[in-house]
């Protein structure tokens, strides 16, 4: 019994690090609505094209958690994106 338990906290823990590792950094002020949807955790088709009807109709995003104003994104998304989530593009590095 402990084995089955273990088996399969340990395949929901692979799954979980498999999504997460597949999100990416976004510029949320630049991305388009496909390249919203993929990077984003929770963030599908129809919630992208909000977030960039949002961006035109009232500007860039100055924090991650102004994507709250977007109806349907709320602190449990921009939780789970914090660290992927980019407002602005980063430095290049320096040579």
């Amino acid at each position: 019994m402990k084995s089955t338990v273990f088996r399969i906290v340990c395949a929901f823990a692979f799954a979980g690090g498999a999504l997460g590792a597949a999100a990416g950094p976004v510029n949320i002020n630049t991305a388009d609505a496909a390249k919203l949807a993929s990077e984003l955790t929770g963030v599908g088709p129809s919630l992208a094209e909000a977030i960039v009807a949002d961006r035109q109709a009232n500007g860039n995003f100055a924090t991650p958690e102004a994507l709250m104003r977007v109806k349907g994104i709320g602190e449990r998304i921009v939780e789970i994106n914090k660290a992927n989530i980019l407002v602005a593009d980063p430095a290049p590095a320096p040579r």
